[in-house]
């Protein structure tokens, strides 16, 4: 039987990923020793914190690496945590500046601030389902939910548990390939979030800066209905942030809908597009039911077109679909649960739209040097 290799050890371990970070444990500093004696491996990690909720993930995932290296017979993972100076170490390495990552000029991040007029329209709904078949399709996503009164993201992707946190770093959970954030993690129960606006842009600015996401291909912020606020607030922290209008065919919503996107003209920020939600209902005989109206979609992203001097198109009209209403409560958005269905055809197409989207690098290094 041919020796244990030292570098074949290591190569396998640097397979093995964070399940937070989503980053090899060596590059992380995590990996403390490697011991070789004859067919037994003994490997030292260590954890960020000594409450680490997927310490057996860890474990497991460094335990199963070991195994697959030839002429390992016995693999023995040592688990020990991180002092305070590695990790300080460990947050310099990932966040080398402070601040907010996707308001830098080298920051390549799409940024889709989803806003209404009114409540009601499902725009949470849309906003976890375009994360969810972007992040199927292997975009890194995030989703922040900006909608601090009335946070209901973590119900739709499934999410029960808690954020990780490493001293002021916080590691937001993963559900469906996408990571979030919301206050929702951080209150007991159905307990209400009673906030005013300096409040409420402090905890936005905390979810941008604090938590740390990675190197993110789309990052959607869930903001609550209307101009108030957080909505200010997005515009101040991320003026690069482009705007998502979701709506419903009925013409109240429509008009309450479009002062949500004509707000833009004031921050200067740029709006992407219009979605019409709850668009229409197919009945058994295969007739359409516009329960709530039909043509909103339309008119809001015409208003806007001639609001804004800047063509705003309406990017999908997703039909009525018990699916998706029934997908949300169990936490599996219905792109992921029943992807042949009207809801999630429709919500495919919109996510069609948005991966074509060209990044604006106007103003952004790119890190070349011309030759001289």
């Amino acid at each position: 039987m041919s020796a244990v290799s030292d570098e074949a050890v290591r190569a396998a371990l640097h397979g093995v990923l964070d399940p937070e970070l989503r980053r090899p444990i060596d590059e992380l500093g995590m990996l403390r020793s490697v011991t070789v004696d004859g067919g037994r491996v003994t490997v030292g990690v260590l954890l960020t914190i000594a409450g680490c909720p997927l310490r057996d993930t860890i474990e497991k995932d460094v335990a199963a690496a070991l195994r697959g290296v030839p002429g390992v017979e016995e693999a023995v993972v040592e688990l020990d945590v991180m002092t305070p100076e590695q990790r300080r170490e460990l947050k310099e390495r990932l966040r080398p500046g402070r601040g907010i990552p996707f308001s830098r000029p080298d920051s390549l991040t799409k940024v889709f601030a989803v806003a209404s007029g009114k409540g009601g329209v499902g725009k949470s709904s849309v906003t976890v389902n375009l994360a969810c078949e972007l992040a199927a399709r292997g975009l890194r996503v995030g989703i922040v939910d900006a909608d601090v009164h009335g946070f209901s993201v973590p119900g739709l992707l499934g999410v029960t548990g808690r954020p990780t946190q490493v001293d002021d770093m916080i590691l937001p959970p993963i559900a469906h390939g996408v990571k979030v954030i919301s206050i929702g993690m951080f209150v007991e129960g159905n307990q209400p979030v009673a906030w005013r606006g300096p409040m409420l842009h402090r905890a936005l600015e905390q979810f941008l800066g604090d938590v740390y996401f990675g190197d993110l291909d789309v990052l959607f912020l869930d903001l609550p209905p209307g101009t108030g606020d957080v909505a200010i607030s997005v515009s101040q922290l991320l003026p690069n942030a482009e705007l998502l209008v979701v709506t419903t065919p009925q013409a109240a919503a429509a008009e309450v809908a479009e002062r949500a996107g004509t707000v833009s003209a004031q921050t200067g920020q740029k709006v992407v597009g219009v979605i019409e939600n709850m668009s229409g209902l197919t009945l058994p005989d295969g007739t359409v039911m516009d329960v709530f109206g039909s043509g909103g979609g339309q008119r809001v992203a015409e208003r806007l077109t001639a609001a804004l001097g800047a063509s705003v198109g309406l990017l999908g009209q997703v039909p009525l679909d018990v699916g998706l209403r029934a997908g949300g409560d169990a936490g599996t958005p219905i792109v992921l649960g029943d992807p042949g269905s009207p809801a999630a055809v429709a919500l495919r197409a919109v996510a069609d739209r948005l991966a074509a989207v060209p990044r604006n690098l106007a103003g952004r290094r790119l890190g070349v040097t011309p030759a001289v």
